[in-house]
């Protein structure tokens, strides 16, 4: 199919307007762009390719000329509508994380597992942001030499949570800077000017719910069930950009010098690893890029068989919009849509 109409719910959060410029950016073939958002911003208008779009309300007629359904909202808002995406004729592609783990749903990453749509029933996951830049890189090495064990710790942008937290770090941090007090809403704590290690809601055995996604997301999409993943997820007062301290155990030992031509060949992976010319990958220089870059790569002093790493990505981009648009590029590559009706 050459020109697919596509339904984009969740237009105007901050994900969803990044994948609208993505898909200016890669000249994804539309036929018909329909874009749904929340009541308030109903009737409003979005310019997409030159056109002014009408944001229209998220029914489940708005479904049935689809052939690809992108849905980025609220896992709850994806429960509710994904299904009946789907049974309308619609590929969707949801960006929550409602459907990773549900055993008759893909969890893809195109440069990783692209195989795994041939047995899609109209649902397709994207991954979690910080699992997906962390297999991006770490899974040229696993193809060589067998992953044993990853330790992970994430600092995470608060482009993440959304458009609220973005403007709560800036009033924040004007805020501070003007000697004021600064209001907590979306976060627990203040974050301009902190950090925090909480990352979705904790769980009893300690760890939250993002870090237990690291654990689950990994295995499925490198299809490695006796992977043990250690994760701690922390939020950071950055706009843009994920940040991850990656330690890998191998079945074998690894040169770093291995580890960098495996990384540097993968295709969607970049090196930038010459920290004597403080050379290394930088939030700020990975934003509004859809590459993972990763560097400080040296031998885990702490383990025979180890190899550490810093990886860094734009979590809008490869972390969500672009891995969508990606997935609907493979779909209709491999003649995977399902005739309407």
């Amino acid at each position: 199919m050459a020109n697919p109409n596509v339904v984009v719910v969740g237009a105007t959060g901050a994900v969803g307007r990044v994948f609208l410029r993505i898909l200016e950016q890669r000249h994804f073939p539309v036929n018909r762009l329909r874009l749904c958002a929340s009541p308030r911003s109903i009737g409003k208008r979005i310019k997409v390719n030159g056109d002014e779009l009408p944001l229209e309300a998220t029914t489940p007629e708005i479904f049935d000329d689809a052939d690809f359904a992108f849905i980025s909202a609220s896992t709850a808002v994806s429960r509710e509508l994904v299904p009946v995406a789907a049974q309308r004729g619609a590929f969707v592609i949801d960006d929550s994380s409602a459907y990773r783990m549900d055993p008759k749903v893909p969890l893809v990453v195109p440069e990783i597992n692209p195989e795994d749509l041939e047995w899609h029933r109209n649902i397709s996951a994207i991954p979690n942001c910080s699992t997906t830049q962390m297999v991006m890189a770490l899974y040229p090495l696993h193809k060589a030499n067998p992953i044993k064990r990853i330790i992970v710790d994430t600092y995470q942008a608060v482009s993440g949570t959304g458009t609220l937290a973005m403007e709560e770090l800036r009033e924040q941090s004007r805020s501070l800077l003007d000697g004021g007090a600064p209001k907590v809403a979306v976060y627990p704590h203040r974050i301009a000017f902190n950090v925090m290690p909480h990352i979705e809601p904790f769980m009893e055995d300690g760890y939250t719910r993002e870090e237990q996604k690291m654990l689950y997301e990994t295995r499925k999409i490198m299809h490695a069930p006796d992977i043990a993943v250690s994760a701690t997820c922390v939020r950071v007062p950055v706009y843009l950009s994920h940040s991850e301290a990656v330690h890998v155990e191998f079945t074998e030992p690894m040169e770093p010098e291995e580890a960098r031509d495996l990384m540097a060949a993968f295709p969607g992976v970049i090196v930038v690893d010459d920290p004597k010319k403080n050379q290394y990958p930088l939030a700020i220089d990975a934003a509004d890029k859809d590459e993972v870059f990763v560097g400080r790569i040296r031998k885990d002093s702490s383990c025979a068989n180890g190899i550490a790493m810093w990886v860094v990505s734009d979590n809008l981009r490869k972390g969500a919009a672009t891995n969508a648009i990606q997935i609907a590029e493979e779909v209709v590559k491999r003649e995977l849509l399902r005739p309407r009706g």
